[in-house]
């Protein structure tokens, strides 16, 4: 079946936006990886430097800051206590606990990546979720909804009939997928050839963008890195001529007058190679008015100072703590100047985690649909769960859970789920509770063991009493 006129102007619509798009992700990319040519910094290197060359890799840093805090761990629905078992079994099926890493770093490094919902042919019952590059997928929103009115995926992969790479394309409408291929090897063929096509009937297209720092005006995100290239671009240019003032004057050079070629050669009348005569083979000649003197090293200080000065730069634009960029501080920093140092990283990834969220709970929306055949209204007040960003200690996480079940806020279950356990483990501590409470022996050891505690609370509290009373008393002036 060919493609319709429409499907057709989609194509190469979507196909232009792609090609369009693709050299800046490109180049955002070799930031991220640290691979950046130097003609992108605008340095005129002459090819004996090239050894010299340092580029610092804090594009990476500024984005992995941040995702490493974004960890996942389910979906609840209002009616629910615990995360949803069937939404966190499709997750897991589809091995989501590592690829939604990809699609998180992905949608920093380049302002957004995508999430594609599909039928699963190897189970019936689980659907297929994987995630996209934008260096591969494109897509078109609506101008009224907002949402995804188009979306094309155009990649490479061998292909055995030819012998060589194939070009193939996969073109997502609301109501149908269609899978295209071509026989060029251009990154731009024109004629497609229709393979399959999947009548799905959806009403929406399968694709969600998951967006970094979207506005009203760029609705498919901004890069993480984008303000701390030109500062790497900075420091790069530092670093490289730090390496060649290292070469060249760190060393302090010596200087002589009054000395002839002959001067310089060994015991046998052999010429001294250069290298041993740079280092300092040669310390007398022949004639009396020869003078020897040395320069005075260079101060390298100044680049040091320099780089120190865009890393303070790029911290204070993204928020990141100062010894994130390897600067020392003075003493080891306490838990408390921790929580403090990290609070614009910590604010910062909530904020993605509620982006985030949006977007993971459509790509739920789209499972539960391919799953059950229909729509459930219940999924619309589908809510994330997250790992807490910040780092606050174990001990201050019980302490503060523990109060709050002793203060009649939190039940038990509530206070695993505050110290961070899993689902299945809180199930297993449910069941094991049950069981000490059908046990006598156990409830008595349990009984006992919280008698004792209370006890020794008491204690410490009445030993404190009379200090306190002491202390209010002075305040009064008794």
């Amino acid at each position: 079946m060919a493609l319709s006129v429409e499907e057709e102007a989609t194509l190469r619509r979507l196909q232009r936006k792609l090609d369009a798009d693709r050299p800046y992700l490109e180049l955002l990319d070799k930031y991220y990886e640290g691979v950046q040519r130097l003609e992108a910094l605008g340095l005129a290197i002459p090819p004996a430097l090239r050894d010299f060359v340092v580029l610092v890799n804090w594009p990476r840093l500024c984005v992995d800051a941040v995702e490493e805090r974004l960890d996942l761990e389910g979906f609840r629905l209002p009616s629910q206590e615990d995360a949803d078992a069937e939404l966190w079994r499709v997750w897991q099926r589809n091995g989501l606990d590592e690829e939604s890493q990809l699609a998180h770093v992905d949608a920093l490094v380049f302002g957004r990546s995508f999430v594609t919902v599909g039928v699963n042919e190897d189970d019936d019952q689980t659907p297929l979720v994987t995630v996209e590059s934008p260096l591969e997928m494109t897509v078109e929103l609506d101008p009224r909804t907002r949402q995804v009115a188009a979306a094309l995926k155009v990649y490479r992969q061998p292909n055995p009939l030819l012998g060589r790479q194939g070009t193939y394309a996969t073109l997502y409408l609301p109501d149908v997928t269609i899978w295209l291929s071509t026989e060029s090897t251009s990154p731009r063929p024109s004629k497609w050839v229709e393979d399959d096509r999947n009548e799905h009937l959806l009403g929406r297209v399968p694709v969600v963008p998951l967006v970094n720092r979207g506005r009203l005006a760029q609705r498919l995100g901004v890069s993480d890195m984008q303000d701390v290239v030109t500062l790497t671009d900075a420091a790069a240019r530092a670093l490289t001529n730090a390496q060649v003032a290292t070469e060249v004057a760190a060393i302090p050079q010596r200087y002589v007058a009054g000395m002839s070629k002959g001067d310089f050669v060994d015991q046998s009348g052999a010429q001294l190679p250069v290298w041993q005569t740079y280092f300092g083979a040669v310390w007398s000649a022949k004639n009396p008015d020869t003078k020897f003197g040395q320069f005075t090293s260079a101060d390298l200080g100044n680049f040091t100072r320099i780089v120190d000065h865009y890393a303070q730069l790029i911290a204070g634009l993204k928020g990141i703590p100062l010894r994130y960029m390897g600067q020392n501080t003075a003493n080891p920093p306490s838990a408390e100047g921790i929580r403090a140092d990290e609070a614009r990283v910590v604010k910062t990834c909530e904020r993605k985690q509620r982006a985030f969220s949006g977007s993971w709970e459509r790509v739920m929306r789209l499972v539960r649909r391919l799953a059950d055949d229909a729509w459930d209204p219940e999924l619309e007040q589908l809510e994330t769960l997250w790992r807490d960003p910040a780092t606050p200690t174990r001990a201050q996480t019980t302490d503060a859970a523990i109060k709050l079940k002793q203060a009649g806020v939190l039940p038990v279950q509530a206070v695993w789920e505050e110290m961070g356990y899993s689902a299945a483990r809180r199930d297993r501590l449910m069941r094991q509770l049950m069981e000490e409470q059908e046990d006598p022996t156990l409830a008595a050891i349990a009984r006992g063991f919280t008698d004792s505690t209370t006890a020794t609370s008491t204690s410490d509290t009445s030993r404190l009493e009379p200090e306190a009373t002491t202390g209010a008393a002075a305040a009064a002036g008794g």
